[in-house]
């Protein structure tokens, strides 16, 4: 592993740690249960949703106003996604660089249309 992949890893790592520690504090994992991973997943969807409400509806966000809308929901979608990968003990970072270096071998397109 190179200094790049180790900073990403510690990097996410942290991310996932915060996450998901708000969550806990702010009563989403009652008791330190499991969460159901289809609501966790849908959640993340509903983040999804709202960045493409931000983009068709361009313009500040009502609660970091500094920021676009577009740049607060994508960051909603990863906080979720940080929250999920934390709580499930997922290796986010290794399999993020596997995909990517698997992506960079693919065929200008993968062969696809769009």
């Amino acid at each position: 592993m190179n200094y790049s992949q180790e900073r990403l890893q510690e990097a996410l790592a942290e991310l996932g740690r915060e996450a998901h520690q708000n969550t806990v504090d702010k009563g989403f994992w009652p008791d330190g249960l499991n969460r159901n991973k289809g609501e966790m997943i849908a959640l993340m969807h509903s983040e999804l949703s709202e960045l493409l409400e931000g983009i068709r509806k361009p313009g500040p966000d009502a609660h970091c106003p500094e920021f676009t809308r577009e740049e607060v929901e994508l960051a909603d979608l990863l906080i979720r996604a940080a929250d999920y990968w934390e709580a499930c003990k997922l290796r986010i970072a290794e399999a993020l660089l596997a995909k990517m270096a698997f992506n960079a071998g693919r065929p200008m397109k993968h062969g696809k249309e769009f």
